[in-house]
């Protein structure tokens, strides 16, 4: 081999390292060169590759020789093998250092030797490359763990435990007093490259955090701290929240993505901006621009009476309370997520989530099948974790139905103006539309059969509502569950009244245990 055939054969190495080569093609390829049979031996003195037909045997009877190489006290050494000439060579500056062996005739040129050097060399650097790539995944990992339990611990209002997962590296979110959600819809092969690119030193993201959510697989969930002075009704980013222009400018640029984004809230309220950003996301994900910020009707839980509607509430859930706490956790999901999702959240199969549904099921005595079932059960837990109002009593006769509750006139005001939107001459057959899918449990098809249109038309209605009533009816169930109500306490005089009082068809269980 000549000056210029090594000069070449580097040229070869050179293109093959940039391939990212695995060892055993860089170790075929010097052995075609060299016309030698090579092995690579690693750190631990296990042969991590070899070329076909590699005689173990040498290195065998030359263990010795190789602990020497690997601990420093030799850099090189020459033996022989039979008729065979064995070279072996140690690389990297640091013990334990991994040898590269050559097995071949004797007396191999000067060039050959240069080339098995440099590529005993490169060989290292690949290594260290994999190694150094192997440690920066492990940190990406880690660092996309404690985004998500920085979000749980927000999601449930306990900032003081968020901080003290991130110890002393403190995310500047945690340091804001507000907070707007971000929900980025987007391919879920892109939110690994997302995540990483514009993740900082720390494993954050400036003034905010990209959070994988484990439910929707096509959902980025990002927090961002809102600077002071903002207005509530501010949709744009500011100085401190570049994350949120950067947001908006992926949604510009592909025609993939969606945003949705929140009002802001106080940090602690972290899961009320994310259940708003869920919404807006429904309505973005329907318009030109392909992004929405929350402007919807505030929400029926405040507005009910409150000594009553904790009585019924309490009384509600009670059967479910005397399962195991697994079973309530997962009962709590699965009111308002497809169990698909709370099977990928809570890290369990879909039959675990299906037999704690039907353990609740049978608690409550109630098929969590049915729409209004679940919208039932999803108010009931809600208010029953509210605290009571001071001095307030519940009713000596008992709890009241949730068709009672929801014909008081607060109720009935809600619900009318939240279904405004759909009285428009433009929209006269969307609320017959949603009577109608609700009616037959969100069965579209059924739904398209009584209102004779196609099935694709009930979509298309669905996706209009989502926009008119800034509310998701067709991913989770929060949205879903308002329009029951709102349709239950809007018809209640039709539907509800007996000569006795008031009857609920909608509610889960109406009267008191």
């Amino acid at each position: 081999m000549g000056e210029l055939g090594r000069e070449h054969g580097l040229d070869e190495l050179l293109r093959m390292v940039q391939r990212r080569a695995s060892p055993a093609d860089v170790l075929d390829w010097l052995g075609r060169r060299t016309a030698t049979a090579v092995a690579w031996i690693g750190s631990g003195g296990r042969i991590e590759a070899a070329t076909d037909g590699f005689p173990h045997a040498a290195v065998e009877a030359l263990r010795e020789q190789l602990e020497r190489l690997a601990d420093g006290r030799l850099g090189a050494a020459t033996a022989h093998h039979g008729d065979l000439e064995v070279h072996l060579e140690a690389c990297g500056p640091q013990a334990p250092r991994p040898v590269l062996v050559t097995v071949g005739a004797a007396g191999r040129s000067r060039e050959a030797a240069a080339l098995v050097s440099r590529a005993g060399g490169l060989l290292h650097l690949l290594g260290e490359a994999r190694r150094a790539d192997h440690s920066a995944r492990g940190h990406e990992e880690k660092a996309r763990a404690l985004r998500f339990a920085v979000l749980t611990a927000l999601m449930t209002g306990d900032v003081t435990l968020a901080r003290r997962m991130t110890h002393r590296d403190v995310p500047p979110l945690l340091d804001a007093e507000r907070v707007r959600v971000h929900l980025l819809h987007c391919p879920p092969a892109d939110r690994d490259r997302l995540a990483s690119a514009f993740q900082d030193a720390s494993g954050y993201h400036g003034a905010g955090l990209m959070v994988h959510c484990p439910a929707f697989l096509d959902h980025l969930i990002c927090p961002i701290a809102e600077r002071e002075g903002d207005g509530e009704g501010s949709g744009g980013p500011g100085p401190d929240d570049r994350l949120a222009g950067v947001l908006r400018r992926l949604v510009r640029e592909n025609r993939g993505y969606a945003l949705g984004v929140s009002r802001p809230h106080p940090i602690a309220a972290t899961a009320a901006a994310y259940g708003e950003a869920v919404h807006a996301l429904a309505v973005g994900r329907n318009s030109p621009e392909r992004l929405a910020v929350y402007h919807g009707s505030p929400s029926l839980l405040p507005l009910l009476p409150r000594p009553a509607a904790l009585s019924w509430a309490r009384a509600h859930v009670e059967p479910l309370l005397g399962e195991a706490k697994i079973t309530q956790d997962v009962t709590r999901l699965a009111v308002a997520f497809p169990r698909s999702a709370v099977a990928r959240l809570l890290g369990i199969s879909r039959t675990t989530v299906a037999a704690h549904c039907g353990r609740a099921e049978r608690a409550l005595r109630a098929d969590l099948g049915d729409v209004r079932v679940r919208a039932g059960l999803e108010l009931a837990l809600a208010l029953s974790g509210l605290p009571p109002e001071a001095g307030a009593e519940a009713a000596a006769s008992g709890a009241p139905s949730l068709a009672h509750l929801l014909s008081s006139e607060p109720a009935v005001d809600w619900a009318t103006r939240f279904l405004e939107p759909l009285g428009e001459a433009a929209h006269r057959d969307l609320h017959a539309t949603l009577r109608a899918w609700v009616g037959h449990n969100t069965d579209a098809q059924r739904a398209a059969e009584v209102l004779s249109v196609s099935r694709n038309t009930v979509r298309a209605r669905l996706r209009t509502a989502e926009r008119l009533l800034n509310r998701d009816l067709l991913t989770t169930g929060s949205g879903l569950h308002d329009i029951v109500h709102a349709l239950a306490a809007t018809d209640h005089r039709a539907h509800f009244r007996d000569g006795n009082g008031h009857c609920a068809p909608w509610s889960l269980r109406d009267s008191a245990p």
